[in-house]
């Protein structure tokens, strides 16, 4: 869905990004993290048709972003971190006005509207002012307008950031959603935990360049990380473990143990019971929720 090959891209004083090749395939959500101004948001708007690059060439669904921007910008939706809304407009009006924006016709408009305040929640709220809404239901107002065109793909540029625990809950369903419904979307971030939930592959940029050189799995639906940890140690833990089929051991020491397996429960219950039955004392054995952060850190680790 998304193709960059060699991009370049450089300011008045900076070359922001330096030769970065990439692939993100349809119906995915990928996370691109770094530190600030490590050229995410550069890159997010190269994506977007808003940059053209200084060389290398970037396409969206087929389409040379150089060649053909406005058909791009008609499949694809984009949320800078600082977006902007029509406070005194009603939720109705601001999404009646992006839809017209986007050539939808007057005749469709209020469908098209309907159907994107419905996949953010928004639908009994369509009278009140955007000025009077609370952070979230803000940011699902962008979101509804950056989506009403029903675009193939779906840049983010921080949409989590100021929002609180139960909003940034929500906005992980909702993207889990739009993937579902068949977008493919890229968010960028350099909070870890903001991306854990929704996203399955990272690019990790660092000085304009991607880390490794290409984007990492984070995690596998059918064979997710676990974390094993037992009461006294075992200098034959690491051993034990990787002699079993179907397991692949990431790291391990004489207490600990950062696994792959099957999410196959009968599975997972004869390897805790294979453990206790050879005298390991099994004190806590579940998924691992920091799947991201260990990649990121490991990455960043192998690219110095």
């Amino acid at each position: 869905m998304i193709d960059v090959r060699d991009l370049v891209y450089e300011y008045p004083s900076v070359r922001a990004l330096k030769g970065i090749s990439l692939h993100v395939a349809s119906q995915t959500i990928t996370a691109l993290v770094g530190p600030n101004g490590a050229g995410k948001t550069t890159l997010l708007r190269c994506l977007a048709a808003l940059e053209p690059p200084y060389s290398g060439n970037v396409k969206i669904a087929g389409l040379d972003t150089r060649e053909a921007p406005r058909d791009i910008h008609a499949r694809l939706g984009y949320l800078p971190d600082f977006y902007g809304l029509y406070d005194a407009l009603s939720v109705r009006r601001v999404l009646i006005y992006a839809a017209r924006s986007h050539g939808i016709a007057p005749a469709l408009a209020g469908a098209a509207v309907e159907k994107a305040a419905e996949r953010v929640g928004l639908l009994n709220r369509m009278e009140a002012k955007a000025g009077e809404l609370s952070r979230g239901l803000r940011q699902r107002l962008a979101i509804a307008q950056t989506i009403v065109h029903e675009p193939r793909v779906l840049l983010l540029d921080e949409p989590a950031a100021g929002l609180d625990p139960q909003a940034r809950r929500d906005l992980s369903v909702l993207l889990l959603a739009l993937k579902e419904g068949g977008m493919t979307l890229v968010v960028s971030s350099h909070i870890l935990a903001e991306l854990e939930d929704y996203c399955s592959e990272m690019i990790i940029i660092e000085d304009g360049l991607i880390v490794g050189g290409k984007a990492v799995k984070v995690r596998d639906v059918e064979r997710p990380r676990y974390i094993l940890e037992i009461a006294t140690a075992r200098s034959d833990l690491r051993e034990f473990l990787a002699g079993r089929a179907g397991l692949d051991v990431i790291e391990a020491d004489a207490h600990h143990a950062l696994i792959t397996h099957t999410r196959n429960a009968a599975a997972r219950a004869k390897l805790i019971r294979d453990l206790l039955a050879a005298g390991f004392e099994v004190s806590s054995f579940g998924e691992s929720t920091k799947a991201l952060e260990d990649v990121y850190f490991k990455q960043v680790g192998h690219g110095r």
